[in-house]
């Protein structure tokens, strides 16, 4: 996917700080300003898809890269292909015991739906157009220390592609 467009003449001065997730499986909110200063990248993901594999691999993108800048978010949805049917308890379950995933997951959000749409989706919309949104799971969004978007990611670029790392790697180290 090529690299996202640059609003120049932004609306509103919204950023990914502006927005929080529920935490999976207790109480409380993952907020994406706690992470202020760091890049995310932020995944929606789900248990039963062709791409979940790619849960090993964002796991050992978030070990090798945490300490030096990067937090990683998976974002269970049920939107495509209901490929992720299982209530919180399940999810954590499958992630801790099949993958072992220790970055921060929240709770399912709704995509595809207008009326239901997470605001934080509802913002990479109206910054990017729906065209920009996931279409299928584990779509990958970079958030710039900034809090702006940097790049998206579609299903099929792994977590660790050439092309995935170097962006990562400059969203790291920009204004350094």
């Amino acid at each position: 996917m090529p690299r996202l467009p640059v609003r120049l003449a932004r609306q509103t001065m919204t950023t990914a700080y502006d927005f929080s997730f529920a935490k999976l499986d207790e109480p409380g909110e993952v907020k994406l300003a706690d992470y202020a200063g760091k890049a995310i990248l932020i995944v929606n993901v789900a248990s039963a898809c062709g791409f979940t594999s790619q849960y090993r691999d964002l796991e050992a993108l978030y070990e090798a890269k945490v300490g030096k800048g990067l937090v990683i978010i998976g974002v269970p949805c049920n939107d495509f292909g209901h490929q992720e049917p299982a209530d919180a308890k399940e999810i954590r379950e499958f992630c801790d015991t099949t993958y072992h995933v220790t970055f921060p997951m929240t709770a399912k959000v709704e995509i595809t739906s207008r009326e239901r749409r997470h605001p934080f989706y509802q913002w990479v919309a109206e910054e990017l157009g729906e065209g920009q949104l996931p279409r299928w799971n584990f779509h990958k969004y970079l958030i710039g220390k900034d809090g702006l978007l940097v790049e998206g990611f579609g299903s099929k670029t792994a977590p660790l592609a050439p092309d995935m790392l170097e962006a990562i790697k400059g969203a790291i180290c920009a204004g350094q």
